[in-house]
């Protein structure tokens, strides 16, 4: 199945991950200019009230690129949405969405048939994130358009499984849009994803050591610095299972060894053990992918860099 139209200015088949704190509305922004989709977690924008502001600043900002750039215009946008019982904001910034009309709705924690069906009213695209073919399941179901496969090695909430086996398993009954997350950061494994029948690549942790960025400086470096040895899979900091930076927990005073002793009804997920730190504030989150980040770059650099190597990716398999 092919893409539906609001995809056609990528540059290149990627969706930008929302990143909680890291994601605003110059990062999102600075991706869409670039030709690749832009996204943030509808959450970042506090207080609620902010939220307004920044889809109305995104939107100007993006309508003046195109007006001035009508041959390559900007690609879309998108908004996350923690569709979780936890989160009182939901409607409140769903009610935002709808007044914007916000192109593409990233749900996740939960698929709610209302949410779908409030995007659908003025004809945007819900995308799901899933960690497993049952949850793929039952977001179609419930009306969303099309599935994120969040496989092993992605940042933040992170699945387990292959993506080899995540991506066959959805495809071997749904043909709509489909997106692959996990250690995507190169131009390879974004052609690499879409081989594996995926229509555009997932992709966050590479934008983390971006300039745009809403993070630490200490952040982005340790991103450059760090490799997949370096990334712990726990449930310790949020009740959710996630991939984070090791070093990160040090720094907080954690030793990541006796961490993954603890059981987990014995931790507070708001916080670190024995510390103050918060997961995302002070934990930071990452991908597998990032031992190939080797420097902070621009936005607009690092899809360069990435449109290069994807191409030339598809050269080599081609010759």
């Amino acid at each position: 199945m092919s893409l539906p139209a609001l995809f056609d200015p990528l540059r290149l088949p990627v969706v930008a991950s929302p990143m909680f704190i890291i994601s605003n509305p110059a990062m999102v922004v600075a991706q869409c200019k670039a030709g690749i989709v832009g996204s943030f977690p509808a959450l970042n924008a506090r207080p609620q009230e902010a939220l307004d502001g920044w889809l109305t600043e995104i939107e100007e900002a993006l309508d003046a690129h195109n007006q001035a750039n009508p041959d390559s215009p900007a690609a879309p946008y998108a908004v996350n949405q923690i569709v979780h019982r936890s989160n009182d904001r939901l409607m409140a910034d769903l009610e935002v969405c709808v007044k914007h009309q916000v192109p593409i709705v990233i749900t996740s924690l939960g698929a709610v048939e209302a949410v779908n069906e409030a995007v659908h009213s003025y004809g945007g695209i819900v995308l799901h994130d899933v960690i497993n073919n049952r949850f793929a399941r039952k977001a179609i179901e419930k009306g969303a358009d099309g599935l994120i496969a969040v496989a092993a090695g992605a940042g933040g909430h992170a699945g387990t499984l292959s993506p080899l086996a995540l991506i066959g398993e959805i495809r071997s009954w749904f043909d709509g849009p489909l997106l692959l997350s996990g250690a995507i950061s190169t131009g390879s494994s974004i052609l690499a994803a879409q081989a594996m029948g995926a229509d555009l690549a997932y992709m966050g942790s590479a934008f983390i050591a971006s300039k745009e960025a809403n993070a630490e400086e200490a952040y982005k470096q340790m991103v450059v610095d760090c490799a997949a040895d370096d990334i712990i899979y726990t449930d310790k900091f949020t009740g959710v299972h996630g991939n984070y930076l090791k070093p990160s927990l040090v720094a907080s005073g954690i030793d990541p060894a006796e961490l993954l002793k603890e059981e987990r009804s014995a931790m507070d997920f708001a916080k670190a053990p024995g510390s103050e730190a918060k997961a995302w504030k002070s934990i930071w989150g990452s991908g597998q992918g990032i031992g190939t980040v080797k420097a902070v770059e621009s936005i607009s650099d690092i899809v360069t860099r990435l449109t290069a190597e994807y191409d030339a990716a598809r050269a080599r398999l081609l010759a």
